[in-house]
């Protein structure tokens, strides 16, 4: 195991850019066939979305799936505090040759389904240098290229030193490796039907109802901890918490106010598990919607949504303040806001802008906990005269908004935006370049300033200088009145006495379950 120095409050537990599920990734393996359970039920929160690692909205159960069916190069560890990463199941051998460049070698034997042949060096290149054109693009754009050296080896060549490349770089969020082979006959995309597969799990789906991992007959390591994994699809947390009681699932993320009710009293059996959290929620505006243009009028919102209000309204109070993207423990994350809860400034910039009676669209995931944050700032906003309409969306339509190929980005007005991200700074504010615009930047700003600090960071490697470089960045991001910063949420789970949970802070809330 290789430890990168990440202590566990550095390196916190969270879900990843989107989530709230509760899936198992891929499984702790058995110690010997005997010990293998026979199944596992757990709750999503969500249906899948896209299962393509370069085109995926992220998270879970996206990420998940792809972790329990499809190989990676290194695995998160943890010991005595500190994360790190350790060769997978598939690989022999990983290591730093010098800073820009990775060696590895992958075990051989292991065979892609439906006839494709060996999991092998080129399918890393190809996968590893795919991304790089994607959605995901950022997660590798310290990356040059990978070198094969032969069948089953490679190295990994940066274009620059970049400190967080293994940890959280290769064990984090796209990192699943794809057959060439199989994506070239599918036109190097897919969406919910992987075109092969080589992992210890075979993945069957029932659309809105549950996603079921049942076992690889090809595979050649070891057996899961459990031969079956069904995570029944249960999108509102009261009746998830039912299921839960009921006994019809084994593991669930629970809300705040479930908490509050398991805290001290958990159902029989049972045992709650606090996870903090690499999250962020905040306000967004659209800076080039006509109603928001003005950024006096942005600016004013910011002055009248009282974060610490929403705390409390929504989330008893068990969730931290946010001032920034990056949450606490990290390098960059703010102690304050430049801005301050005040009414009457409010008013004042509402009434140099000349506006008047101005009336807005929220857009939020149709969740107890966001509705009702969004409902207390529909309170606040008009308390200084702007009337807004709540909108609670589905998961799809929400994720798709902001996003010029699928929603209407122009026509959106305002939202609540959460997502976790994973443990560097790097990650959680990859999303706001001016080439985002369009993707993931949905406040739609461009800043050169912002574009070249992005890349400094990405290569900066002095703890101090980093600090400077993204507490700027998220300056600028506050400065363009686009953002009004909310919290930082705990993530909490109640699961069965008898589960061993392994809670990883890459996004997967549950990478891995055992039995005890």
């Amino acid at each position: 195991m290789v430890k990168d120095k990440l202590s566990r409050r550095m390196f916190l537990a969270s879900s990843a850019m989107v989530g709230g599920s509760t899936l198992c990734g891929l499984p702790l393996f058995a110690k010997d066939a005997s010990a293998q359970a026979a199944k596992l039920t757990v709750r999503t929160g969500r249906d899948i979305g896209n299962l393509d690692p370069g085109y995926m909205v992220g998270g879970a159960p996206d990420n998940e799936i792809q972790y329990a069916v499809l190989p990676v190069l290194l695995e998160l560890t943890i010991s005595e505090g500190v994360y790190g990463w350790k060769p997978s199941v598939y690989v022999e051998k990983f290591e730093q040759r010098d800073p820009t460049h990775y060696e590895f070698t992958l075990k051989p034997g292991f065979t892609w389904t439906n006839g494709y042949g060996e999991f092998t060096a080129d399918d890393v290149k190809y996968s590893y240098e795919r991304i790089k054109t994607t959605d995901w693009s950022g997660s590798f754009k310290a990356l040059d290229h990978v070198e094969v050296t032969g069948k089953y080896s490679g190295t990994l060549v940066l274009s620059q030193p970049f400190a967080p490349f293994t940890v959280p770089g290769l064990t984090c969020g796209p990192v699943a490796i794809l057959c060439k082979a199989a994506m070239l006959t599918v036109g190097e995309k897919f969406t919910t039907e992987f075109p092969a597969t080589c992992g210890p799990y075979l993945f069957e789906w029932t659309p809105k109802q549950k996603l079921s991992l049942r076992p690889n007959p090809e595979w050649k390591g070891p057996k899961p901890a459990f031969a079956e994994v069904d995570a029944l699809i249960i999108s509102e947390p009261s009746a998830a918490d039912l299921a839960f009681e009921a006994g019809a699932v084994a593991v669930t993320r629970i809300t705040a106010s479930t908490y509050a009710r398991y805290k001290d009293n958990p159902p029989a059996n049972s045992e709650v598990h606090v996870a903090d959290a690499l999250t962020s929620m905040w306000l967004g505006m659209n800076t080039e919607h006509p109603k928001l243009s003005d950024i006096r009028v942005r600016k004013a919102i910011q002055h009248t949504v009282d974060a610490e209000q929403i705390i409390q309204g929504a989330y008893g109070g068990a969730a931290e303040k946010s001032n920034g993207v990056i949450p606490p423990g990290l390098i960059g994350h703010r102690k304050e806001t430049k801005y301050s809860y005040d009414p009457e400034k409010a008013r004042a910039l509402l009434a140099e802008a000349g506006v008047n009676g101005l009336e807005l669209e929220l857009k939020t995931l149709n969740e107890q906990e966001r509705v009702l944050a969004a409902q207390i700032i529909q309170s606040q906003l008009g308390a200084v005269g702007i009337t807004v309409k709540v909108i609670p969306l589905d998961e799809g339509p929400f994720w798709e908004m902001g996003d010029d190929k699928k929603g209407d980005p122009k026509n959106l007005q305002m939202w609540l935006m959460w997502w976790g991200t994973y443990p560097d700074p790097q990650q959680a504010t990859q999303w706001f370049t001016s080439d985002q615009v369009g993707r993931w930047n949905w406040e739609r700003w461009k800043s050169d300033e912002y574009d070249a600090l992005y890349k400094q960071g990405m290569a900066e490697s002095d703890p101090q200088k980093r600090e400077s470089i993204y507490l700027r960045m998220q300056e600028i991001m506050e400065d363009t009145g686009a953002y009004v910063w909310i919290d930082h949420e705990l993530e909490v789970f109640v699961h069965r006495k008898n589960i061993k949970l392994n809670v990883v802070p890459d996004g997967m809330l549950f990478r891995s379950f055992g039995t005890d």
